[in-house]
């Protein structure tokens, strides 16, 4: 299914106020739905292409596999849609690719990337990432982080040693447990969620939650009515205005109307269940 002109895409991304070089990279491609973006890391330059290679072998992987897929089918064995095992093998290939090229160029060695995707299809999206780069989702004026973080500091709010009031204080945000190119393999978290028309996702790097607040990013996103252009702006605006201590990037995608496929009834009538709670 060709999504242009059902989805709308805005992405922006800038070095902030302190960084002196952009590490964080973007992909997007309204006609299979996609949005990507990756939070390089490591070595000179090391981030900038872990980041760059693992949203390019995504974006290159997905253009051949889901075109050639029916919307919505479902995997008998796994549970998962075809989209959302498409997605998973599109994240390993980029592990690979980028944990092959710093085993075998000594200045990128250690090098890696987080990676946050959604790909819209059958009024679902599957929502993949692994690390501390976010999606959240407002719909109905409220907004929701949809990740969770792969940081030492998630594990020890999980654990109960701190409570998410003492974490957002905390120094130590920014130690990732997971990040794609580290290791041969990597665990993905990989989830499908229902949407409604009008939703807005909101990707994003460390950069933009680091310094804004989800009631400052809640107000933004109510701001200038459908222009996601002008949202996307004002993030990274306001992002820089707080202190832009390290690379800001966004990606806002929203659904204007419903795109189902031929689904069974009871899946669709599960969907609906869901979008309600």
């Amino acid at each position: 299914m060709n999504l242009k002109g059902i989805l709308d895409i805005a992405g922006r991304s800038d070095t902030g106020r302190v960084r002196t070089q952009n590490e964080d990279s973007l992909g997007e491609d309204v006609q299979i739905g996609l949005v990507v973006l990756a939070d390089g890391m490591g070595g000179y330059k090391g981030g900038e292409i872990a980041s760059s290679m693992a949203v390019n072998t995504i974006v290159d992987q997905l253009r051949t596999t889901i075109p050639k897929m029916p919307p919505g089918e479902e995997d008998e064995e796994t549970n998962y849609s075809r989209e959302s095992l498409a997605v998973r093998e599109s994240i390993t290939k980029a592990n690979e690719n980028v944990y092959n090229a710093a085993q075998n160029q000594a200045q990128y060695h250690g090098m890696g990337t987080t990676l946050v995707m959604g790909v819209f299809y059958d009024n679902r999206i599957t929502v993949a990432h692994i690390g501390d780069s976010r999606m959240y989702r407002f719909r109905n004026d409220q907004l929701e982080q949809i990740t969770v973080d792969h940081t030492l500091l998630q594990e020890l709010v999980d654990r109960g040693f701190y409570s998410p009031e003492e974490a957002k204080a905390s120094l130590n945000k920014n130690l990732v447990t997971r990040a794609l190119g580290i290791e041969h393999s990597v665990a993905i978290d990989v989830q499908e969620l229902p949407i409604i028309p009008g939703d807005i996702y909101l990707l994003c790097s460390d950069g933009l939650n680091d310094m804004v607040d989800d009631d400052d990013i809640t107000s933004i996103l109510r701001l200038y009515e459908d222009n996601l252009d002008k949202k996307a702006d004002h993030l990274i605006n306001q992002a820089n205005t707080k202190g832009g201590r390290d690379n800001i990037s966004v990606l806002l995608a929203r659904p204007n109307t419903s795109f189902p496929s031929n689904r069974s009834w009871h899946q669709k009538a599960l969907d609906w269940l869901l979008t309600k709670k």
